[in-house]
């Protein structure tokens, strides 16, 4: 079994990239950017299937919003009593990747795991999910468009994102 396993760790690719997006949905509220980085190890499971660990980190750029009084009256304007600066949010997804080349060209992926909150304080992370669409330029750079998302208690940190991954 053992002998099996170590023939298969040498079929495997690793893999690092970097991308960014910007936050839908409920992070849209808190957010204006993100930008992402991650390393996977994908083995070969057929010619056209890859599975393997990922570790990513993103972080989500936190928004300057206006504050005001929350009272509308016809005809008078009260205008804005300031702005504030929202606190940044960071997730570091642990997950198992997966990525299926339905042509020499095209690929399509999903990975899923547990994204842990590093920051703000209070910030306990969630389930993590990113389905996402790949493009290899050449054997050894794919071009890649995500949507990701971490399940947070009373929402969702959701992003539209483009990104690179490059074999090493």
């Amino acid at each position: 079994m053992l002998f099996t396993f170590g023939a298969k760790a040498q079929d495997g690719q690793f893999n690092i990239g970097a991308n960014f997006g910007l936050p839908v949905g409920d992070a849209s509220d808190v957010a204006s950017f993100t930008l992402g980085v991650e390393v996977n190890y994908l083995f070969s499971v057929s010619d056209d299937f890859k599975v393997g660990p990922s570790l990513s980190y993103v972080h989500y750029t936190g928004k300057e919003v206006d504050i005001t009084q929350g009272i509308s009256l016809p005809g008078l304007d009260l205008g804005s009593l300031g702005t504030v600066d929202l606190d940044d949010s960071g997730f570091l997804p642990l997950s198992v990747a997966a990525r299926y080349n339905v042509s020499d060209s095209f690929a399509f992926g999903l990975d899923l795991g547990y994204a842990i909150g590093v920051s703000p304080e209070g910030n306990d992370g969630g389930f993590y999910y990113r389905p996402l669409i790949g493009y290899h330029i050449s054997e050894k750079i794919m071009l890649q468009a995500t949507y990701s998302g971490v399940s947070v208690e009373g929402g969702s940190f959701s992003k539209i994102g483009l990104g690179v991954m490059f074999a090493l």
